[in-house]
């Protein structure tokens, strides 16, 4: 069974090359289609009428990656009932991603590997060692990843493991709305920085006027 997705957009400009031209709010997202790790089809065209959260990880024994997924776990079926639905894709190939997230957690959307960095390219995500040290150097950003990370180890569990894949792979998150514009675009500065749930729930307050 493969799991190299399957790609289709309407930017004629983008190709699969184009790691570094980002997503901009208020266009349109780029189509995709693809299988999941359960071997089921993801085809975004597929969610038309219903907001998405797209979100891109790292490798799958991340543990703030992993930490992530199970806080948006937690939320889901509240997101649902508001009328959202949740992508989350890893640089990880399936089996690596069977062992260290589905593994350790029931997640109730798609997960999704992308090993050849298909749809990374297609987001416009980036890798960057400069903001990956900037992460262990900015105090702020420092003590946010010391508190989530025992929150992930000694909360949860979630030590990490096998490294598959770029370890400077800066993660994202895409807010789509049932139009499939991209009404947030969240391109994280350093490894574990998604877009807020406190940010996602009010811009769907704001456009839809969800509680």
């Amino acid at each position: 069974m493969t799991t190299t997705p399957t790609l289709r957009t309407d930017r004629a400009s983008r190709s699969d090359t184009d790691e570094m031209t980002r997503i901009t709010e208020g266009e349109r997202a780029c189509a995709f289609r693809t299988m999941d790790i359960a071997g089921h089809v993801v085809d975004l065209a597929d969610y038309s009428g219903r907001h998405v959260l797209l979100s891109f990880f790292r490798f799958a024994s991340c543990p703030f990656c992993n930490l992530r997924v199970h806080r948006m776990i937690e939320r889901y079926a509240a997101y649902r009932d508001a009328g959202m639905e949740i992508i989350a894709v890893f640089e990880s190939p399936r089996e690596t991603m069977l062992q260290y997230v589905a593994g350790r957690m029931d997640a109730p959307f798609p997960l999704i590997a992308d090993p050849e960095d298909h749809l990374y390219r297609l987001f416009g995500l980036e890798k960057s060692w400069g903001k990956f040290a900037m992460a262990y150097l900015n105090p702020r950003t420092a003590a946010k990843r010391a508190r989530d990370a025992a929150a992930a180890g000694f909360g949860k569990g979630f030590w990490p493991g096998k490294i598959d894949a770029a370890p400077h792979r800066m993660p994202a998150d895409f807010l789509i709305g049932p139009d499939m514009v991209v009404r947030k675009a969240w391109y994280g500065t350093y490894p574990g920085d998604h877009l807020p749930f406190e940010m996602i729930e009010r811009l769907l307050s704001r456009v839809d006027g969800i509680a």
